[in-house]
């Protein structure tokens, strides 16, 4: 691809085509005198980023202050990201001098034992969960990337594709329903090109939507049957249908009616880290029947008064939700554990009492 200042490809681009609106503007106007102008990140490569300004597209390099100042990966240009800009218009190339707040941030935690964050996005509208409903549909897994979104401070929106291949993709929709609690559910076929008009409909102009999910759900074969161009795609393995990784980089696709879509690799894992509000908001039920139990700290274990397990007892919650929401707590409270001393020692004492409690109990014969 080559990096040449494209002036009259965007001549009649509005920068609020770009996702531009009065939150970037308020930050950005202490940099208005210096010559700088706002562009937004598209594409990340090694040590490069290509950016898109209202008028030009550029080849850009952080400058060497924001990489020095940099604590974490969370302090360098995304996908996603509006940025300060130096142009050099002669050469096509910029420098980023500052990377402007987020509004909103997708991130998990990076794959293996490392405790640090990666960001998949940011300055989304909508973050498409896409899962496959002909192999793999997995409830529990749903929710975790509804964490996550939720998390974000953008719109989920739940899409089951290959609903060609399903018998009972309706049945299978009705359960999603039931634990999004009034996240929207789209039943699509992207090969047959089938229920895509309603996730156009989340693309009006100026907006930016991302699609997470597994590797061989159909990420990419969605844009392409919502973008003008296609994408990479390669087939999924006959064995066991899984995806062979096509997307290997994050880009930004501007569609023709004025979205903009973000495809991301696959993810293997979907490991949390400081999505505590997002749990609480996907499992708002679980937390609205908490209320109601007797004691304020209830681990919903067999306490008395619980109003959780009488939930799940009288059939109104499922032991696989419950189950699964004490899981991510569990591993929220762990990753807090490891990159905080005083809550892992606040653990600690709080099982010695527990354990002594139990020592110090009469026995019952």
């Amino acid at each position: 691809m080559e990096f040449k200042q494209r002036t009259a490809d965007f001549l009649s681009t509005r920068i609020a085509d770009l996702g531009w609106n009065s939150f970037f503007e308020s930050y950005f106007a202490e940099f208005k005198q210096f010559g700088l102008l706002p562009a937004r990140v598209v594409e990340e490569f090694k040590g490069f980023y290509r950016v898109r300004s209202a008028q030009a597209e550029y080849l850009a390099e952080s400058a060497g202050k924001l990489q020095h100042q940099a604590v974490s990966r969370e302090d360098l240009p995304a996908v996603g990201d509006w940025v300060v800009a130096m142009a050099r218009p002669e050469e096509g190339r910029a420098r980023i001098e500052h990377i402007l707040p987020r509004q909103t941030k997708l991130s998990r935690k990076v794959a293996g034992r490392e405790m640090s964050e990666q960001i998949v996005a940011t300055n989304l509208d909508t973050v498409f969960v896409v899962s496959a409903l002909n192999r793999e549909f997995n409830l529990r897994r749903i929710e975790r990337y509804l964490t996550i979104v939720w998390d974000s401070g953008a719109r989920p929106v739940v899409l089951l594709n290959k609903a060609d291949l399903c018998l009972d993709a309706a049945a299978h929709a009705a359960d999603v329903e039931s634990i999004a609690l009034g996240t929207p559910v789209h039943l699509l076929s992207a090969l047959a090109k089938t229920g895509l008009e309603a996730v156009r409909a989340y693309l009006a102009r100026g907006t930016t939507a991302a699609f997470v999910g597994s590797s061989g759900v159909g990420k990419s074969t969605i844009i392409n049957g919502l973008a003008d161009a296609a994408l990479r795609v390669q087939a999924v393995r006959e064995q066991d249908d899984r995806g062979q990784h096509t997307t290997t980089s994050r880009q930004m696709i501007f569609l023709s009616g004025g979205g903009m879509l973000i495809d991301t690799p696959g993810m293997r894992e979907l490991q949390l880290l400081n999505h505590e509000q997002g749990a609480a908001q996907a499992f708002e039920d679980i937390a609205t029947l908490s209320q109601g139990c007797k004691f304020r700290d209830c681990s919903h274990r067999g306490e008395p008064g619980c109003a959780v397990d009488a939930a799940v007892e009288e059939g109104e919650l499922s032991f696989e939700r419950l189950e699964n929401y004490r899981k991510l707590l569990a591993e929220l409270r762990f990753q807090e554990r490891k990159m905080n001393p005083e809550v892992a020692r606040q653990d600690r004492e709080k099982w010695k009492k527990i354990h002594k409690a139990m020592r110090n109990r009469p026995e019952r014969f």
